[in-house]
């Protein structure tokens, strides 16, 4: 049978990671693979089970001792990469202790193993290793998962701002059980470990305390919501309004409270965010809350000075051309940028002008050309063969 996944490989770190960048990784997949965000991704299902399984190992100091100690296990109980003889005989585990008993356990089939009934062999050692985390006797309230959402807009519509109207897929609490996830909140002690949440089972010589299987160690067993099955939340779509401030930047994020996953067991529920992606706009370019344009004058408007008149994303500004510009020269258009909403502020406009020069393409031009060309005669070239 294949071995499980190497708890380091799943999460992508190296063995001498520290807490926080288990914690970091962990984050990093999570969100990544997260059924909310995959809906119907079986694949993505199973990874975001791998992770939080090793996660929940290598995040916890004596876990994660006795994984590196002992490694992953096949089913047959050796550990993998063992150096040490392995015992003899099908069912031999570590130790020389005979789990052939209940290695033969299936763990399917629905049925409640009374306590001091060997189990599944994966089970007992997955919850040993703290894989399936016991739960309180009471359920604590649990915040619900953020959700993501990325909302394309136009150049004008970030720059102005605007305010649209999204279509919101998340779990919203249950209207039947108010999210209990129980019928009428009708509540009973779990017969199978007589309300600890815990039962034992014997592999050999060894005894273990595991979570019960029947309540999922709440020691409660309650009848099931018919609307939500048990969950306490049920799919909703919800239109939800949002306001997208003037100045809004490609690739900014934006918090909606509360408008994520309904929390379980009255927790709150979770938070909406945005991510904004910008259109470009065809002339302006944008950098930051500056505005930049690039604007073609005339040899003679360059030479002699002028007066022009540049497009802004307000309208039409003057801008003055001194006298001598050279090509590719950039002047400032103070606040004619972007409203930077959080700042209070605004960006300028930087207009790089490109001087065109005329084609010579009658006589009279060609005489004019060559008119200047006598009237300055200097090579704008001799300083640069002067440093070669």
């Amino acid at each position: 049978m294949a071995q499980p996944a190497d708890y380091y490989n799943v999460l992508g770190i190296s063995r001498d990671a520290d807490e926080d960048e288990v914690r970091k990784a962990y984050r990093r997949l999570a969100r990544k693979h997260h059924p909310d965000l995959n809906p119907g991704d079986k694949a993505a299902e199973e990874h975001f089970k791998k992770v939080q399984e090793a996660y929940e190992v290598l995040s916890d100091p004596k876990k994660r001792q006795m994984y590196d100690q002992h490694g992953f296990y096949s089913e047959n109980g050796f550990p993998a990469g063992g150096t040490g003889p392995r015992p003899q005989g099908p069912g031999m585990g570590f130790g020389g202790f005979d789990f052939s008993d209940f290695m033969s356990q299936q763990a399917g089939g629905g049925r409640a193993r009374p306590a001091g009934e060997s189990g599944n062999f994966r089970d007992i050692f997955s919850q040993w290793f703290g894989r399936e985390k016991a739960e309180a006797e009471t359920p604590e309230p649990e915040k619900g998962a953020d959700l993501e959402y990325g909302l394309s807009i136009d150049f004008w519509q970030a720059i102005k701002g605007t305010q649209v109207k999204l279509n919101i897929n998340r779990q919203d609490t249950c209207p039947t059980c108010n999210g209990t996830g129980s019928a009428g909140g009708q509540v009973a002690v779990c017969p199978q470990c007589n309300g600890s949440g815990q039962v034992t089972q014997m592999a050999g010589a060894m005894r273990f305390s595991l979570t019960c299987p029947r309540c999922n160690g709440t020691g409660r067993l309650k009848n099931a919501c018919p609307t939500c099955h048990g969950e306490g939340r049920i799919p909703k779509t919800e239109t939800v309004e949002v306001r997208i401030p003037a100045g809004a930047q490609n690739g900014s994020r934006l918090r909606v409270p509360g408008k994520g996953n309904a929390g379980l067991m009255g927790g709150p529920a979770g938070d909406l965010y945005i991510t904004i992606r910008a259109e470009a706009h065809p002339f302006f370019r944008r950098n930051g809350d500056d505005i930049e344009i690039t604007l073609p004058v005339r040899v003679d408007e360059a030479a002699l000075g002028a007066k022009i008149e540049v497009p802004t994303i307000d309208g039409r500004a003057l801008l003055k051309i001194p006298q001598g510009t050279k090509n590719g020269q950039k002047f400032r258009l103070r606040d004619k940028g972007v409203q930077n909403s959080r700042k209070g502020t605004r960006g300028d406009e930087i207009v790089e002008v490109v001087v065109e020069v005329p084609k010579a393409q009658d006589e009279r031009t060609r005489e004019l050309l060559r008119e200047l060309a006598k009237l300055h005669p200097d090579d704008p070239r001799h300083e640069i063969w002067s440093k070669v």
